[in-house]
Formats: structure tokens, C-alpha cells, sequence
């Protein structure tokens, strides 16, 4: 006879309370999960597939029209004002990027390195970060005023301009877009520094005391152990801030206004104009689906390159 096995009862009653607790913990979990899935789907989710409808048909701001199938679409890649704006939105994030990556760097190391005073250091580099757009933008747009403008005012101070001479930072092509990388930087950089700075602090310590007591100096201890260790996230900032860079609106609106011209004229802008000025809602739908396609790609593509490249 095979022999019997009795469980104790007391092992039972711990396993289903065990199970029964894990239920409760988990119901827990989808009571205080629930509301934000719900609001996420409602506000992000049903507008994307709303919009993609929107985007096949012939929409103004009084509601639909009729069904044009892929005519929106057809129209937007033959505009030569879409690609002129994509191309302008390409520029910013090309010259842009780089200034947003290496400049919080920077301020991540002080930071991170035995200088006095870096509770003070970092709300300094970070307050601006807390500032509206409109805020930014105003502040700026006095600073960067031809005659009275403080930056003008400065370079004349310093002998940089003769007193004959002014800087029209926000009339000519160039300068407006050195402007508005200047803008973006000072206002956003706070965000990057404080990411980069974490990252510098789960550096282990005991790594550059290693490598000081065999020798290496500063820049040493920076390209073999900083740089290596800090790879992964400096390619999740840079493929962060490229979308970032791309997304660009309201500080370039709320200074130029998209001039001279429509020199700065982002793509985002040229969607808002396409939308609420010229009342067609289904075209500038369907360029914003081509936008976030162009922009899935690109992310797809850097993650790709910055992959191989970290291999």
C-alpha cells in the first residue's frame, strides 16, 4: 500500500493566505492604476484614432465635409511649405542638439566634482527650467532688443560693438535661430543636468580611486571610466532631446513668430497654422501622422546607430 500524505493544516492556511493577500495586493494595484488608464485612453489613445480619422477626410473647423482618402495626405508630401518647414525643424535639432547634450554635461560634472556651493549651483542652473514658455520667451525677447536690449547693451560695454552699430538678433535669419538655440538652452538644459547628474552619481567611487592611484589624470578618468559607464544614458538623452528639439513651437512662435520670413517657421507651427488658420483640420491631421512616422523612424534609426556604435 502506497503510503498516505497528510498536509498540515497549518501550511494550508498559510498558503491561502498568501494567495488571498496577493489578490488583495494586486486589486489594490488595479483600483489605484485603473484611473490613470482610464484618463490615458480617454486623453491620448481615443484622440490618436479620432485623428487618423479625422485625417482622410475633408475636416474644417465646423466639422466634416466628406471622405478624400489619401488626397490629404498626397497633398502634404507635394507642399513645398511642409518640407520647408521639416527642413527648418531639422535644422534647429541638428544645431541644437549637441549644445543640449554637451552643455548639461558639463554643468553634471561641476556638479558632481568637490566645488563649494552646489545646492545653490544647482537651483541656479535648474530654476529656469520652472518658467512658462511665455515667461522665457518675453524675458528674451527684451534681452535680445536692438538699442536697449541688455545683450546689445553688454557687447557695446565690452567695446564688441562700436557705438554706430546694433545687432538685430531676431531680423535676420541666422541670428533668429542662434536666438532661439540660446533661448532653448538656458530655459531647458536644467532638465538634462539633473538626469546626467544622477547618472554621475551611481558611478561607483571606487573606480576613479583606482584608476588615480594608478596614475591616470582627469582626462583619463573621464574617457575611461565616465564616458563608458554613462553610454546608455547619454543615447537615451540625445534620442530624447532630438525629439525634443523637433517638437519645438513655443518659443520659436512667442519670439518670431516663425521670421523673418518664415525662415524659423517650425513644423509644428506650420501644422497649427495649417489647422487654425487656414480651417483645414484634415490636412494638418494627416501632416502630423507624417511627422510622428518621420519621427518614429529617425528614433528607430538613432537607437539603431548608437546601438552598434556602444557594442
Amino acid at each position: 500500500m502506497n503510503p498516505v500524505t497528510v498536509k498540515d493544516p497549518s501550511l494550508v492556511d498559510m498558503s491561502i493566505g498568501k494567495r488571498k493577500r496577493k489578490l488583495q495586493n494586486e486589486l489594490l494595484a488595479t483600483g489605484f492604476l485603473a484611473p490613470y488608464f482610464f484618463f490615458f485612453i480617454l486623453f491620448s489613445i481615443v484622440p490618436i484614432f479620432y485623428g487618423l480619422f479625422v485625417s482622410f477626410h475633408d475636416w474644417a473647423l465646423i466639422g466634416k465635409e466628406g471622405f478624400v482618402g489619401l488626397q490629404n495626405y498626397l497633398y502634404a508630401l507635394k507642399d513645398s511649405d511642409f518640407w520647408a518647414s521639416l527642413w527648418n525643424t531639422t535644422y534647429f535639432a541638428l544645431i541644437s542638439t549637441p549644445f543640449m547634450i554637451v552643455t548639461p554635461f558639463l554643468l553634471a560634472l561641476i556638479l558632481d566634482s568637490k566645488v563649494k556651493g552646489k545646492t545653490f549651483l544647482r537651483t541656479v542652473f535648474f530654476m529656469p527650467n520652472v518658467l512658462s514658455v511665455a515667461v522665457v520667451s518675453f524675458v528674451w525677447i527684451f534681452l535680445l532688443a536692438p538699442y536697449s536690449g541688455l545683450v546689445n547693451t553688454v557687447l557695446h560695454n565690452l567695446g564688441i560693438l562700436s557705438p554706430e552699430s546694433e545687432i538685430f538678433w531676431l531680423n535676420e535669419p541666422q541670428l533668429a535661430w542662434i536666438s532661439i538655440v540660446m533661448i532653448t538652452l538656458w530655459w531647458t538644459q536644467g532638465f538634462n543636468m539633473i538626469v546626467l547628474l544622477a547618472g554621475l552619481q551611481d558611478i561607483p567611487a571606487e573606480h576613479y580611486e583606482a584608476a588615480t592611484l594608478d596614475g591616470a589624470n582627469a582626462w583619463q578618468r573621464l574617457k575611461f571610466i565616465t564616458l563608458p559607464a554613462m553610454r546608455g544614458l547619454l543615447v537615451l538623452i540625445t534620442v530624447l532631446q532630438v525629439i525634443a528639439s523637433f517638437k519645438v513651437f513655443g518659443q520659436v512662435w512667442l519670439v518670431t513668430r516663425g521670421g523673418p520670413g518664415n525662415e524659423t517657421r517650425t513644423m509644428i507651427q506650420y501644422i497649427y497654422e495649417t489647422g487654425f488658420t487656414a480651417n483645414d483640420l484634415g490636412l494638418s491631421t494627416s501632416m502630423s501622422f507624417i511627422f510622428f512616422v518621420f519621427l518614429t523612424v529617425l528614433s528607430f534609426l538613432q537607437f539603431k546607430i548608437f546601438g552598434k556604435k556602444s557594442e
